[in-house]
């Protein structure tokens, strides 16, 4: 054989390779909505960027006919390019040949680019469309998912791992996923499931669809395992790419500064405005950051989930930040369980990137009832409290209105290490609201009044004389605790200066193997 007929051999085996499953299964693919393995990396990854790994892989089970089933790649596609001229590695699984189903082989070729990308301090981006173990390998396949999720483990921190999920991912395989930062499902074409609904029907009777079962709008509102619902798998790459804008390469380094046309001494006459005569009114955190964050760009995670809490990324003078706001616009803005657990993995993921939190605060405490200490409020609140306070990176909190309780010292305050600590006129710091603490205070000497009138005139004065006590800022700031209280016009260009000056901070956790953070 030639020289010019290897290199034809050559081109017509990438040919063969780039068909996956061939036409009339790519062609099955775009029939249900969804793209190919390979478009979807050329929709994330910079035009002409990629370069393939393991092109000629095939699986090494010839039993139950998978002998006559060998296809180029083995079902996964594997490499590295760049996403805005920053490398990542990638891997795409290719539902076109044998579903999508998991080999030895199709696992080591995810395990080699895992490998490298922790070398190397890039991202790993896994886009998972696969019908779980394949079958016909029995163990082989299931030590194959356990050899990813050990590099799961092992990436955890190091380098950011981002998942988009847009088609089936079921059984064992939901596991890598869950043990990746950030998860993507798509609309109508993606779900996730330990169990089937077959399975679930047969064990427990349950009659169950899906997409209710384990579909995008249950994942992003109920359970809270994905992170972000895509309309389309377009949508979801433009997502991965536009998250990779706050973050770093990996744990030694600092996320990508860049520039931005918006003035940083810019001040918004609105928000002297925003916060409601009647402390027990109602108004919208998200016109607050809005307001106050580079060109009104905020990337919110977990939008649907917990909605009683707001996380997301955004940029202040062209620094990324991770922003945590409470949401009085939703049960307002009281602490749960979901919302503990949210907004604990977001700090934990900030922190773990070297991403500033920027924190406001408007709390009225934690949720009371029998649901939620049932459910283990304690430990779920506990979650946040530690995620604070184990937190390095700079951590700038700003009080809006109301911080009470438990859910004061949760919020970022001063003592969990808050480095630069601002309040509104309109903050009010205390234990609790004035009427719950006049009934306590007062509720011996209220008892001995004659008359529902002297009554509601004694509890009126006295909630007047707590409520000039401690709805506002004054007391807290007297004790070193608000480091200022500033006009809320100014607050972009507040928390930007506060930035600026914490660029060099270095704190320290004590040595240990890790912590044991309430789980």
């Amino acid at each position: 054989m030639s020289q010019q007929e290897k290199i034809q051999r050559l081109i017509e085996l990438r040919e063969q390779a780039k068909l996956g499953g061939g036409k009339k299964r790519i062609e099955a693919q775009h029939a249900k909505g969804k793209l190919t393995a390979r478009e979807r990396l050329e929709l994330l990854l910079d035009e002409g960027s990629f370069e393939e790994y393991d092109m000629f892989v095939t699986h090494r089970c010839n039993d139950f006919g998978l002998g006559n089933k060998k296809y180029p790649g083995d079902g996964v596609i594997t490499g590295h390019g760049t996403i805005d001229g920053r490398v990542v590695y990638v891997y795409s699984q290719d539902f076109t040949v044998l579903g999508g189903s998991l080999s030895e082989t199709f696992s080591k070729k995810i395990c080699k680019i895992m490998d490298q990308a922790m070398k190397v301090g890039a991202p790993v981006i896994g886009i998972n469309d696969s019908g779980g173990a394949r079958i016909q390998e029995g163990v082989l396949s299931l030590a194959g998912y356990a050899e990813i999720f050990q590099r799961n483990i092992m990436a955890s921190g190091v380098i950011p791992q981002i998942s988009a999920i847009f088609g089936p991912c079921a059984g064992g395989a939901v596991y890598s996923p869950a043990l990746t930062d950030v998860i993507i499902m798509s609309e109508k074409t993606s779900y996730m499931f330990v169990t089937g609904p077959k399975v679930t029907k047969s064990v427990t009777g349950e009659v169950v669809s899906t997409e209710d079962l384990g579909g995008a709008e249950v994942h992003t509102s109920k359970s809270g395992v994905a992170h972000f619902r895509a309309e389309d798998e377009e949508e979801g790459l433009l997502i991965i790419r536009k998250l990779l804008e706050y973050l770093p390469q990996n744990n030694l380094e600092d996320p990508p500064v860049t520039e931005t046309g918006d003035p940083s001494e810019r001040a918004d006459d609105m928000l002297n405005e925003v916060i409601p005569g009647e402390s027990n009114q109602a108004y919208e955190v998200k016109d607050v950051i809005y307001s106050v964050v580079d060109n009104k760009e905020f990337l919110e995670m977990h939008r649907h989930y917990a909605r009683n809490i707001v996380v997301g990324f955004a940029k202040f003078n062209g620094m990324p930040a991770g922003i945590v706001a409470n949401q009085p616009n939703y049960l307002a803005g009281v602490l749960d369980i979901d919302a503990s657990r949210k907004a604990a993995r977001f700090v934990r993921f900030c922190d773990a990137f070297n991403v500033p939190i920027v924190t406001f605060v408007d709390v009225p405490g934690f949720l009371p009832g029998s649901a939620q200490e049932y459910g283990g409020i304690i430990v779920q609140g506990a979650k946040l409290l530690f995620a604070y306070g184990e937190a390095t990176v700079p951590k700038v909190t700003i009080t809006l209105r109301k911080s009470y309780g438990g859910a004061h010292d949760v919020m970022g305050c001063k003592q969990l290490r808050g480095d630069i600590n601002y309040a509104w006129p309109t903050a009010e710091i205390a234990v609790m609201g004035a009427r719950g603490a006049v009934e306590i205070l007062e509720g011996r000497n209220i008892a001995q009044i004659d008359g529902d009138e002297g009554k509601g005139r004694y509890i009126s004065e006295k909630e007047n004389e707590y409520v000039e006590k401690f709805a506002n800022p004054y007391e807290a700031a007297r004790h070193g605790y608000i480091d200022d209280v500033i006009e809320p016009r100014n607050t972009r260009f507040r928390i930007i200066r506060a930035l600026q000056t914490l660029v060099t901070k270095k704190d320290v956790n004590p040595p240990k193997k890790h912590s044991n953070i309430p789980l």
